[in-house]
């Protein structure tokens, strides 16, 4: 049996894929930036976190596929900039994550290592 990427099983799960590129981001703020697009949030919320997990959280991304793979590269620098706002960006997209479950959908959140 040939290896398959994680991208790869779950997309042939019907799955969605969500890049989400962070290369060159170091700050909450270009986070945020990458982020609205990715996630089709609207731009209030980029304003803080709270905002950020408000209009996350509404999405209501639904079950019309049976999940979502939040495939995060280039993160790093991110982290290591800023780790304190690294923490806090990983434990919103861990509620992200949680709260779909409300929509009977599943969001995985992986962070790539190139």
């Amino acid at each position: 049996m040939p290896q398959a990427t994680l991208a790869q099983v779950v997309h042939e799960a019907g799955w969605k894929i969500i890049p989400l590129d962070l290369a060159g981001v170091t700050d909450q703020a270009g986070f945020m930036e990458r982020c609205l697009p990715a996630l089709d949030l609207p731009a209030s919320a980029a304003r803080n976190w709270q905002a950020f997990t408000d209009a996350a959280g509404d999405i209501g991304w639904g079950p019309e596929v049976p999940g979502r793979l939040l495939i995060v590269i280039g993160w790093q620098d991110f982290a290591k900039a800023q780790p304190e706002q690294w923490e806090s960006a990983q434990q919103v997209l861990e509620s992200l994550a949680g709260r779909q479950q409300e929509y009977d959908s599943t969001l995985a959140v992986v962070l790539a290592i190139a």
